[in-house]
């Protein structure tokens, strides 16, 4: 086949491997960029770190995504995240592995994950064009044309579309794709967030915003089918104004699906290092050596600081009484409130807080072999775009590495 000319909107993880595959098969490929620099997103995922696969096998990819997850089917066979950590390795990326198959850069930092990307790009030849936005996509007769900008249409053989989808807009992610897959007579699922703090019932002890609890345990726990347990999580959680947030709680997030408020709650161990007999032990040791003091004191012994007004605000203790007035009930609660310290979730924070998007092009109206659009030739989708959305671990962005790969190289 003839050397086609391919334009790729958005430089993000899913637009660059597209644009490098495309480029790796023979053909001159051109990436829109509407910032002044590539994978905005990429620099802030994995707090910076940039966690750029999960080192597992494909099935348990689909398995961790809960939106469309066998969709993904083919483009993980053809790119698993195997193939992704060669990927960066041979392009001079070292790579290492964490705590639940997590995979990081050795040198901890996302830029050079974007770095490489755009080296690798260089490489291949693919031309990227900074700071120019397309306002749509052209097609005649149900095939691509091109693209038009504010400096004119340019004509194009094929359009991948891999802008993201309307997560922190800041980055670029403004729900674009949305748009110009709507021209093109595609159906948008609403989109909604996923994998984004949580505001509770609960108001927050102003002391508390910003306290971050590590090695506590999660249960979450949903209302309408009587309380049972729906997701648990270890590590760690971060209070806000507004609720919670946190490594765990944007995983939690995504099995709360439908959000209604108050169907949810949190279970919080504060202490799942001790059983309940040990500290029941424990408590009663602090109430001995602490038998003048308030239970003020008791708490800060086994809290941080910033959390002992609140709870014991939640007891109901009189925070005048002595430690060896405590009585045996009130010895309970306390240790019940140590290892269920529980808050109801009301909604999630705004889509533009959301790691990532749940909902985007439908999923029925592309091919899952190609990434192909099954209503316009010459058209195709990667990435956050697709109503495809995984929980954490890199699984996300191994599903924009994998999507993109199959719409560069597909024909």
């Amino acid at each position: 086949m003839s050397r086609r000319e391919v334009a790729v909107i958005g430089g993000g993880a899913a637009g660059m491997m597209a644009a490098i595959f495309a480029a790796g098969k023979g053909d001159a490929v051109t990436v829109y960029e509407k910032n002044a620099k590539i994978g905005r997103k990429l620099y802030i995922t994995g707090k910076g770190r940039c966690n750029v696969t999960n080192c597992c096998d494909v099935k348990t990819v689909i398995e961790n995504t809960p939106t469309n997850g066998r969709f993904l089917y083919s483009a993980l066979h053809r790119f698993s995240p195997e193939d992704t950590m060669r990927f960066f390795e041979e392009n001079g990326l070292a790579l290492k592995t964490e705590r639940g198959h997590r995979v990081f850069p050795v040198s901890d930092k996302a830029a050079d994950v974007v770095d490489t990307l755009l080296r690798t790009a260089g490489k291949a030849g693919v031309r990227i064009v900074f700071q120019e936005e397309v306002s749509e996509i052209l097609t005649e007769d149900g095939a691509i044309k091109g693209i038009q900008t504010a400096r004119g249409i340019r004509f194009y053989d094929k359009v991948i579309i891999a802008c993201g989808g309307k997560s922190y807009p800041l980055t670029g992610s403004t729900g674009d794709g949305y748009r110009f897959a709507k021209q093109a007579g595609h159906t948008i699922i609403p989109p909604k967030p996923s994998l984004v703090p949580l505001v509770t019932e609960e108001k927050t002890d102003p002391a508390m915003n910003g306290l971050l609890l590590k090695n506590i345990a999660l249960t979450v726990t949903d209302a309408k089918k009587g309380g049972k347990k729906i997701y648990t999580d270890f590590g760690e959680l971060q209070f806000m104004q507004y609720g919670v947030s946190g490594a765990m709680i944007l995983s939690a997030s995504a099995h709360l699906r439908p959000m209604e408020r108050g169907r949810y709650s949190l279970q919080l161990d504060l202490k799942p290092a001790l059983s309940e007999e040990k500290l029941k032990g424990r408590l009663l040791r602090e109430i001995e050596a602490r038998h003048t003091e308030r239970p003020e004191q008791l708490i800060r012994s086994l809290l941080p600081g910033a959390m002992v007004n609140s709870f014991v605000k939640k007891l109901g203790i009189n925070p005048d009484k002595r430690c060896s007035e405590i009585t045996k009930t009130e010895r309970q609660s306390i240790q019940k409130l140590l290892k269920s310290y529980t808050l109801t979730v009301k909604d999630f924070r705004p889509i533009e807080e959301a790691i990532v998007t749940s909902g985007g092009v439908c999923v029925k109206e592309i091919n899952p072999k190609t990434m192909a659009s099954l209503l316009v030739r010459g058209l195709y989708f990667a990435g956050e775009v697709i109503d495809v959305d995984a929980y954490t671990g890199g699984f996300n962005l191994q599903s924009a590495f994998s999507t993109g790969v199959l719409a560069g190289e597909s024909d």
